[in-house]
This record gives structure tokens, C-alpha cells and sequence, in this order.
């Protein structure tokens, strides 16, 4: 499910909120899916629970993962998600993205390509 690399640059905590974020957006944690206890992560990843509470209540801070007190945290709808955080910033790095590709020389229709797929495998779920 998430795996940390302790070689990798990020914190472990940041590393458990990036994992999280691309198993939402990736359909593989579906709405309203409850997302494993502090204390069972933490057992798991063999980290500091304080190291997992960090990582959801940014999470959670950001619209991705909601909680229900007593009963855990849980994915948000995509639209709670969206009104968190506001598309603005996503359009400003994948802008960002697409000018260095340009300049690194990828043509337009690899990019097109790219899209098409990622929007495809979107609809198929």
C-alpha cells in the first residue's frame, strides 16, 4: 500500500501523505473508504504514530481525508478535495511541467498521448 524509502529526500511523513494522495487520485482509494488506524500504520510502516497523525492531518487539512471522531479517517469526495485546495495551484505546476518538457524538447503529440491515457484510465474506472 505505501512504502517509505529511507534514502528518498522527503520526510517519512511527507512520503505517507504523497502515497496516500496518489492512491486517491488514482481511483484506489474510493470515497468514503476508511484509510488504515494511526496506531495500524504505524505498526506496518514501523514508524513513529506522531509521524502518521502528521501525515493525515495534513492530509486531511489539504480536503483529501476526512474524520469521524472515534470511528477514523476516511477519503474525501473529490469535490471536497477541489474546494480544499483549489485547482489554481495543480494548473500552475502542470503549466510549469508542460514548459519544460517543451524545452527539453518532447514533442506536443507524446504530451496529447500522455493525456489521452491518463483520461482513459479515468473513464475505465
Amino acid at each position: 500500500m505505501i512504502n517509505i524509502d529511507y534514502r528518498d529526500s522527503r520526510t517519512v511523513h511527507e512520503q505517507i501523505e504523497s502515497g496516500f494522495r496518489d492512491l486517491i487520485v488514482k481511483g484506489i482509494m474510493t470515497p468514503d473508504s476508511q484509510l488504515p488506524s494511526v496506531r495500524e500504520l504505524s505498526i506496518s510502516l514501523t514508524v513513529n504514530p506522531n509521524t502518521v497523525q502528521k501525515a493525515y492531518k495534513q492530509l486531511e487539512t489539504d480536503g483529501y481525508i476526512y474524520s469521524v471522531k472515534g470511528k477514523g479517517n476516511f477519503v474525501a469526495a473529490a469535490k471536497d478535495v477541489r474546494r480544499a485546495q483549489g485547482t489554481q495551484s495543480l494548473y500552475e505546476v502542470l503549466g510549469k511541467t508542460l514548459q519544460e518538457l517543451m524545452f527539453l524538447g518532447e514533442e506536443k503529440s507524446k504530451i496529447q498521448e500522455l493525456l489521452d491515457k491518463i483520461y482513459s484510465e479515468k473513464e475505465e474506472k
